[in-house]
């Protein structure tokens, strides 16, 4: 299926999660934040929450400073 992800069309697999799209990526889920459909997505439901054909995910990095 394909979503768009950070304004670019990705393929992903059909009945994938939230949780698994971070693991495709090789993204740590500590320090993100993911919006999809222009809700925020709690960290508790990235393994529940299915993607759907069409969905637009946002995935924001946080940077820590001083």
């Amino acid at each position: 299926m394909q979503i768009v992800l950070n304004g670019d069309s990705v393929e992903t697999a059909d009945g994938c999660t939230v949780g698994a799209l971070l693991q495709q990526l090789g993204i740590s889920r500590e320090r993100v934040a993911v919006e999809l459909n222009a809700d925020i997505i709690p960290k508790g439901d990235y393994e529940k929450q299915l993607l759907s054909d069409g969905d637009k995910i946002e995935i924001v990095h946080f940077v820590g400073g001083g």
